[in-house]
């Protein structure tokens, strides 16, 4: 059984590696104000970012789906890892050796599952990269000399030989203490007459990584005549490797993805070859299967997906390619981005053309892309005869949809006039009152709830956000209602007591739980006195991870996350005066609360109460009426 990794190497391991660092090689993050970023939630689609990061509390919180915690926790998520699997891959990115408890630790044998195939890939792939060197690999290396790729390239790439034998591979990795089984499980063999055998023999592999960089499968090419096996032959799907959920060249063009806010989507491995060497390092493949959903959500993820991000497919200009480029249009309105096709010359693809022409030529394709949308029309048009009143008919029928979907409003209208001219329309307004009218039923539907989002928008009432964030459920007591004042205020001084502890210390420890009328929240500040209060946080880096301890259950530690991770209501850094008047708000709020209740006692002890009882009810009633009134009149000092 597998040991328990050392506590103190846990700490140390989340202290090591900071969340942001982590979040942002899975989708990109953007200034939030206040020290947060936020992005594109990778646990829902959303197509506005409600996903905010605190790298100063190490915390994630996304107000939309309600998903949240720390590094170790968005790995797990994300990954579908268990706790030790995240743990020792969280430590081999810092360089943190781990320490087991229960025996000692043991290598190859207390490892998870995904941690044991990841490093089977990555010994994999060094195996073939060395195997190109060999002798046995010319016919490898003169492949990749005769598409342009120099040893450089492969390098680059990780490109590699997988020997010709029947278990080459698979006698290396059991040499490195890797059961059959987790050789079979992981797709690099397979089951023989004799045992397991080589899944790759005799073949140019190109590595698969993940968006993080982790190898998980592998695409082999076909180089001799005797292989019976398909031309390209990728790894099965496996619990590392699923084809729908990776992009080849992700890992190396995840970044400039971000940065220029465009990917490119070429068809082969070769194709992200010839593009990054010729400098559009934005170029990604999909891995043996159409371009389809999975891919979309990484894309849109890395795009921040918004109308000024754009991705742009590449397809030859045979009617296979024209054949996907239609299907890549059928996903069109997934994406906020704006979608482009670059038609190669020729019937040749990015390899071929930058073999041919260079590599300014394979740049030039790119920038002379047209939108998806004239692609699809063009194609629509071209298949009615125009000649005839019913041919232009039944092509404005067919083409006025598209143009209908085009998210532009402005592109929209010109493609409608534009539209009326290839048909041959002289009633340019009757096109474009067609194309307006199908595009406001189009929004009526979407307003009716035809998507996903929608749904679940009209289930829980107005969206959350920054600007009014969803509560997680309450341990106990009735749901929050924060169109209450005194539950804004409520939220607002916790999240100052979370985030800038210093700022409202040391009154803040002086407010007991009954203070706050939600009863979430009452529970949230109990939980910042078992930590130890805000002024002992103050200068205390392990502050938050302490609150979220001492919650008594999961549904308080996803509420503390989020109100430490919730940007503040204020447009300017938080100071001592904007946090003065949550203090006094709270405050004030609660004297009055048991203003009311002590008004409500008077009435019921009427005329015939004890003296003594009355007199001592009454001098609290003026007590607090005085000091309201001076909480009014002089805010904080008056705390």
């Amino acid at each position: 059984m597998a040991g328990r990794i050392n506590d103190d190497d846990v700490k140390a391991v989340r202290d090591a590696v900071p969340i942001d660092a982590v979040v942002s090689e899975y989708l990109q993050l953007r200034n939030a104000g206040g020290g947060n970023l936020k992005g594109l939630c990778p646990f829902h689609d959303e197509k506005s970012p409600s996903f905010h990061v605190s790298p100063a509390k190490g915390l994630y919180h996304c107000f939309g789906c309600q998903e949240g915690g720390d590094t170790v926790d968005f790995i797990m998520k994300i990954d579908h890892l268990s706790f030790a699997e995240t743990i020792e891959r969280l430590a081999s990115q810092a360089g943190i050796t781990l320490r087991y408890e229960e025996g000692g630790y043991t290598p190859g044998r207390q490892q998870g599952e995904r941690t044991r195939l990841v490093e089977a890939h990555k010994a994999a792939a060094q195996f073939y990269v060395e195997q190109l060197d060999g002798p046995e690999a010319e016919i490898a290396r003169k492949f990749l000399a005769e598409r342009g790729f120099d040893q450089a390239a492969a390098q680059h790439f990780g490109v590699g030989y997988s020997p010709a034998g029947w278990d080459h591979l698979t006698r290396f990795l059991r040499g490195r203490r890797f059961s059959d089984q987790e050789l079979v499980l992981s797709g690099l063999s397979q089951e023989g007459r004799r045992g397991p055998i080589d899944r790759f023999r005799g073949r140019l592999m190109w590595p698969i990584r993940d968006i993080a960089g982790e190898v998980v499968g592998f695409g082999a090419r076909k180089l001799r005549d005797d292989d019976n096996g398909p031309k390209y032959l990728n790894t099965p799907e496996t619990p590392l490797y699923r084809k729908s959920q990776v992009l080849y060249g992700i890992d190396l063009a995840k970044k400039e993805i971000a940065r220029t806010n465009r990917a490119v989507v070429v068809e082969g491995y070769t194709d992200v070859m010839a593009c990054h060497l010729a400098g559009v390092t934005t170029a990604i493949a999909t891995c043996g299967t159409s371009f389809g959903e999975g891919h979309i959500k990484i894309l849109r993820r890395l795009l921040m997906d918004n109308s000024g991000s754009e991705v742009v497919f590449t397809f030859d200009g045979d009617a296979a390619g024209q054949k996907a480029a239609l299907r890549a249009f059928e996903d069109d309105q997934k994406f906020a981005a704006e979608t482009s096709i670059a038609i190669t010359p020729g019937g040749m693809d990015p390899c071929d053309l930058r073999l041919a022409k260079g590599d300014q030529a394979v740049a030039d394709l790119v920038e002379s892309r047209t939108p998806l949308f004239e692609f699809a029309l063009r194609h629509v048009v071209a298949r009615h005869n125009l000649d005839t009143t019913v041919g232009r008919a039944a092509a404005l029928d067919e083409a006025a949809p598209i143009v209908a979907h085009i998210k532009n409003s402005s592109i929209q209208h010109e493609s409608a006039v534009q539209l009326a001219g290839m048909l041959g329309i002289l009633d340019t307004q009757f096109v474009v009152r067609r194309v307006s009218q199908l595009a406001r039923w189009a929004r009526e539907r979407g307003r009716d709830g035809a998507g996903p989002d929608q749904g679940r928008q009209q289930r829980r009432g107005p969206g959350p956000g920054p600007e009014q964030p969803a509560p997680a459920p309450g341990p106990r007591g009735p749901a929050l209602n924060l169109r209450s004042p005194a539950h804004r205020v409520e939220r607002e001084l916790l999240k100052l007591a979370l985030q800038r502890p210093d700022l409202v210390s040391p009154a803040f420890d002086a407010y007991g739980a009954d203070e706050f009328t939600a009863p979430p929240y009452a529970v949230v500040r109990q939980c910042i006195e078992d930590a130890g209060g805000a002024t002992a946080g103050a200068a205390d880096n392990t502050y938050v991870p302490r609150v979220r301890e001492a919650a008594p259950d999961d549904t308080v530690r996803a509420m503390v996350t989020e109100l430490a991770v919730e940007p503040l209501h204020t447009r300017r850094d938080p100071d001592e005066a904007y946090a003065g008047v949550q203090l006094v708000a709270v405050r004030l709020a609660a004297v009055n609360q048991r203003v009311t209740e002590i008004r409500g006692t008077l009435q019921r002890l009427g005329p015939r109460a004890d003296p003594e009882h009355l007199a001592a009810v009454q001098n609290e009633l003026w007590v607090l009426q005085q000091y309201g009134q001076s909480l009014r009149e002089r805010g904080y000092a008056a705390l």
